[in-house]
């Protein structure tokens, strides 16, 4: 047996919670901030991370739920 019954693994858990939410809120921040001087921008930085999230979210929560 590779895992045994009894291992701890919030840690992984953690990391995909950081893989799936990270980037697409750094993106948001990002957007934000760059919404007085470039609307057009902000609005592709907020598509790409509402699409990072919906791609992230279903290969990492499938990877999840074993």
């Amino acid at each position: 047996m590779i895992l045994a019954d009894n291992m701890n693994l919030d840690g992984l858990v953690i990391f995909f919670l950081l893989i799936i939410f990270g980037p697409p809120l750094l993106l948001v921040l990002i957007g934000f901030a760059i919404k007085s001087n470039s609307a057009k921008g902000a609005k592709v930085l907020f598509i790409m991370a509402v699409t990072y999230l919906l791609i992230a979210g279903g290969i990492c929560g499938t990877l999840m739920m074993g």
